[in-house]
């Protein structure tokens, strides 16, 4: 029987038994407005990415293509300049505070934003993506940072399969309605009003996360850029666990770069397909990674572990190759009802499945883990580092699949290639996982 513990919130006492239950979180007042923050957040960013991207293409014809290929860029170029001062002040300040702050930066954007969906800017709204990429950087250390401030060890993994989950269905749902939306008739005020609406819910939201102490007060902030960031990736370096783990989540942002990448060719390419059956194959990628962890705590029941890791990762080389050889063979489809009702279409999307299922139970352990094994007053810059690691991976994975496709172009090809590499990359991770041993116990710096 799991052993019965208490809790301790403010003035506040209550007994649980032993390891929560994964979505029972969502009912705790100590979690449910950071994930309602945190995904209405996403949601927020995507709307405003696709409904920019699908505008650029509409009404620039020539160079439509070229703007959504820097778009891209343009949001995460952020994430390698600013993590280092985002990473020091979460570690130095109260994070719910800062956490409102920048839903109100998200709110101010989005008023940008309308400016420039009504007027028909795009250079001003190419400065809003910079500018949410911006609000991201900062988000990004406050949201993982605070999970421990509120959270207990066994509650960590289903904490962060929450998180993730959340990002990943905001994702979709903002793609989604950005898309559909700005084509409309009247789609710049319906994108523009929705923006606005969003961001003030999140404020709403915001105004219920608990309050997190500063760990670290009297952390100096550094606007030196290059030099914090190689002070910040050199306290990541120092702390082997958190290292380790910072390299696989990164690997794992690339591959995964990768294949969303390669979604809108293949159907194009090989499926003769348009638009929907691109925002199938996205809609199954984002719902099996929310499966995958959310899942993952059960199966690792509430213990901060890396043990899964192996196996995550060789499912994601097996069914991301089996994927990549469906989509060889299904031959034209054109639309969602033939992607249904061919076994070869129905393949591919289950290899999808299973796949960003695998994904989640690999990427959730190794978020939880960096956060456990952190010191707490470095606890935010870890995961800062990690954003500058996840941008630099992503960008190096778009320039090699680009080079690739220069060379051979074929998708499926390119997929081929990343499961093998990504098996050579498992044998890595056996390697390693001793180093993960007693993950439970944080590194003083």
């Amino acid at each position: 029987m799991p052993a019965l513990r208490l809790h301790c919130f403010g003035a506040y006492c209550v007994h649980e038994w032993g390891m929560t239950d994964t979505l029972s979180l969502l009912s705790k007042k100590r979690f449910l407005p950071l994930f309602a923050t945190q995904m209405l957040g996403a949601i927020n960013d995507n709307l405003f990415k696709n409904a920019l991207v699908v505008l650029a293409l509409y009404r620039l014809s020539s160079g439509g293509p070229v703007l959504v290929a820097l778009a891209g860029g343009v949001f995460i170029l952020p994430y390698a300049l600013f993590s280092s001062v985002a990473g020091a002040l979460a570690d130095s300040n109260e994070k719910s505070r800062l956490i409102l702050f920048t839903k109100f930066w998200e709110l101010a954007i989005m008023l940008l934003a309308a400016a420039g969906f009504l007027t028909g800017n795009i250079a001003a709204l190419m400065l809003v993506l910079f500018g949410l990429g911006i609000q991201a950087t900062f988000f990004s250390p406050l949201k993982y940072g605070i999970l421990p401030d509120h959270l207990f060890e066994d509650e960590l993994i289903a904490g962060n399969g929450l998180i993730e989950a959340g990002t990943f269905i905001g994702i979709l749902m903002g793609t989604i309605a950005g898309g559909a939306l700005i084509v409309l008739r009247a789609g710049p005020w319906i994108v523009s009003l929705a923006g606005v609406l969003i961001s003030v819910a999140g404020i709403t939201t915001a105004c219920f996360v608990p309050k997190a102490p500063a760990e670290a007060p009297h952390t100096k902030i550094g606007w030196n850029i290059l030099q914090e960031t190689g002070i910040l990736i050199s306290d990541a370096k120092a702390n082997r666990p958190v290292w380790l783990a910072l390299l696989g989540i990164s690997w794992f942002w690339a591959v995964g770069a990768t294949l969303l990448a390669e979604f809108p060719t293949i159907a194009r390419v090989n499926l003769h397909a348009g638009g929907h059956v691109v925002t199938l194959m996205l809609t199954v990628f984002s719902i099996g990674v929310g499966l995958g962890s959310v899942f993952c705590a059960r199966l690792l029941h509430g213990e901060v572990s890396a043990r899964l890791l192996p196996w995550a990762s060789i499912g994601i080389s097996i069914f991301t190759a089996d994927f990549a050889f469906a989509a060889l063979s299904a031959g034209a489809l054109h639309n969602v009802a033939g992607m249904l009702a061919d076994w070869q279409g129905r393949r591919m999307l289950l290899d999808l499945l299973l796949l960003s299922a695998c994904g989640g139970c690999y990427s959730v352990p190794l978020y939880a883990i960096c956060q456990e094994r952190s010191a707490p007053s470095h606890r935010s810059r870890m995961i800062a580092a990690n954003n500058v690691l996840n941008a630099l991976a992503m960008t190096l994975a778009a320039i090699l699949s680009a080079g690739l496709y220069a060379i051979w172009p074929a998708a499926p090809g390119i997929l081929l290639i990343a499961a093998f590499v990504n098996l050579v990359f498992t044998v890595w991770i056996l390697t390693i996982l001793p180093a993960f041993r007693n993950a439970g116990s944080a590194v003083q710096h």
